[in-house]
């Protein structure tokens, strides 16, 4: 079973106000399907935006196999040369 790092959607579609969740998903699965593990948060409504992820579980989770999409790498990286 492959296993990514990608971005799940949240929040009220009723008020278009989305947030997303870093999540680690089965490759087949549906964007908005059952997760392994949820890894971090990301909200791009706020100004500027924020965003926190679990740089720990995502170092685990690419230790054993898994891979990030290019927007969760994007912020992976934010997240490791702001600490």
């Amino acid at each position: 079973m492959q296993v990514m790092i990608r971005m799940q959607r949240a929040g009220d579609p009723a008020q278009k106000n989305y947030n997303w969740r870093i999540v680690v998903i089965p490759k087949e699965t549906a964007r908005d399907g059952r997760v392994l593990d949820i890894v971090g948060h990301y909200d791009p409504a706020k100004k500027p935006a924020v965003y926190k992820l679990d740089t720990a579980k995502i170092e685990k989770w690419v230790k054993t196999g898994a891979t990030m999409t290019d927007t969760v790498r994007s912020l992976y990286n934010k997240t490791k040369k702001a600490k």
